[in-house]
């Protein structure tokens, strides 16, 4: 848990950056990531240099070579535990002139995912004095606690709602958090965020698994399993792909298979059928703002994402309403392919307000399973229409933290039902066998025989099969009827507002 005292501080030094002339919140966090990744270095050769210690053999790996640079200084000074220590003069110095040229080859010699990302760097910090305030504000996270470690860089991902290439941040982490609930990730799965953007999604995951199955980190074979081939993420922007491999690093995956891979130009034949669980959103990778502007983008998602997963393997992806009831004949194929050749579980309508600020555009989520096969069946659909979070656009809390999510804390009264909807769905999804089926249309939840979204030209959008009666003057949860008011949700937005660098960002994950 992050502490009041970290997230001060961490708002001083944002503060400090944009006094310094770095106003783009990206900026900042690369700035951030470069240290924080110095800083793992130095705990990794601080390992190297322990276990001779222990089993009386030398260290399999130097990484702060017993040498001198072309400066003339020694390599070990570059280390974290060496410069933090200095003036903030001469810190800046060695930072900028030595210790970066120097992560610029550690491209090859690094294992990590970040080491890799790190070409073609830049230092940008401003001044000696904003350098020394980030050193000491990173230094106070404990060293190998993955937990505080997570909470710190998932704090300041959360500032750059706002920034330029925002479109790769604005997956709610409770949204994130509910397809896993949906999905139910277990220890031999290979998961893939084939747009994975800062990997909040795939952090996500890493924190569902300790949580659900820490069985996974007892044993050798599926502990190497969970640190090398569990996994995996695709972006094609080189500063997304260093601050989600960091991501990844900071919740204890340094190995995790983060890529530079664009899923729209390059032929993905070699992970063909490679994934059993695919988690992902178009809009969250680099390309966000194509994607929002070009439905037959999505499409190909889509279609990407039926490519990757080998049979059996479940996805829950999320994709513009209009993607569901389009009429372009690539639109109608690609649904055919997904409701009538696979297995289509479930069509999710999500809030609009759900992503926010960012976009006003109409989400839904699909949640299926690969067959390759027809099998007639029935779909469940369900109908957000509260998520928690306030309909506006600066998305406030409207319970308490131990209320919110799909799995909160504390039960919830009734009234509280009508503001988080994600509880219900939960429940309502696990007893989709059962009694869902008998649901009249008129409910917030219902089932649809495949036979009739055939009938329906494979259109998957829910206004299609609701029929209008007592159910849209109330929503049911369990046995109450409770009364709802969508006039928020109706109420059109500003859109692309964006908040002050100093909002509390309600939206981004991980």
């Amino acid at each position: 848990m992050l502490t009041n005292t970290l997230r001060v501080q961490v708002n001083r030094l944002w503060d400090a950056f944009w006094c310094g002339g770095i106003s783009d919140p990206l900026d900042i966090l690369e700035q951030i990531t470069y240290l924080l990744f110095l800083r793992h270095l130095d705990d990794m050769h601080t390992d190297e240099e322990s276990r001779p210690a222990r089993s009386r053999t030398t260290m399999a790996r130097c990484i702060f070579p017993e040498a001198k640079n072309a400066k003339g200084r020694d390599y070990a000074a570059l280390r974290w535990s060496r410069f933090k220590h200095m003036a903030p003069e001469e810190m800046y110095a060695v930072v900028r002139e030595q210790v970066f040229p120097f992560l610029h080859t550690m491209g090859r010699a690094a294992s990590t995912g970040t080491g890799r990302h790190m070409k073609g760097i830049r230092f940008t910090i401003p001044t000696p004095a904003v350098l020394a305030q980030v050193v000491d504000v990173l230094d106070q996270v404990p060293r190998g606690e993955i937990d505080a470690r997570g909470d710190l860089y998932g704090y300041m991902l959360g500032k750059i709602v706002g920034a330029r290439r925002s479109g790769a941040l604005s997956i709610p982490r409770h949204i994130v958090r509910l397809m896993l609930e949906l999905t139910v990730p277990n220890a031999g799965d290979v998961i893939c965020d084939p747009a994975s953007g800062i990997c909040g999604v795939l952090a996500a995951a890493v924190e569902y698994m300790r949580e659900k199955h820490p069985e996974i980190l007892r044993d050798r074979q599926s502990r190497k399993h969970f640190h090398k081939r569990m996994f995996h993420g695709y972006d094609s922007d080189p500063a997304l792909l260093r601050i989600g491999s960091m991501n990844m690093v900071l919740h204890g995956v340094p190995h995790a298979d983060i890529r530079h891979k664009d899923w729209l130009a390059q032929d993905n034949g070699s992970d063909e059928g490679k994934y059993s669980l695919l988690l992902a959103a178009p809009f969250a990778s680099s390309r966000d703002q194509k994607v929002i502007k070009s439905k037959k983008v999505e499409s190909l998602f889509l279609e990407q994402c039926l490519r990757l997963l080998k049979p059996g393997g479940r996805a829950a992806i999320i994709v513009s309403d209009s993607v569901l009831s389009g009429s372009s004949t690539n639109q109608r194929n690609l649904r055919r392919k997904v409701a009538e050749e696979q297995r289509l579980d479930a069509v999710i309508a999500l809030p609009r307000a759900v992503f926010r600020p960012r976009s006003e555009v109409a989400m839904c989520m699909l949640l299926f399973t690969k067959a390759n096969s027809g099998r007639a069946g029935q779909v469940w659909f369900y109908d957000v229409r509260a998520d928690g979070w306030s309909l506006d656009d600066r998305r406030q809390p409207l319970l308490d933290e131990e209320k919110l999510g799909a799995s909160p804390l504390q039960p919830l009264t009734r009234a509280e039902q009508a503001k988080n909807n994600l509880p219900d769905l939960l429940a309502r999804w696990r007893r989709r066998g059962s009694d869902e089926l008998q649901r009249p249309r008129t409910a917030q939840s219902f089932c649809v025989p495949q036979a009739d979204i055939i009938a329906n030209g494979y259109h998957l959008s829910i206004s299609r099969y609701r029929q209008i009666g007592a159910g849209e003057a109330s929503q049911t949860h369990g046995e109450d009827a409770i009364p709802v008011t969508r006039s928020e949700e109706r109420r059109k937005p500003s859109p692309f507002s964006v908040p002050s660098h100093n909002d509390s960002a309600s939206q981004v994950t991980l």
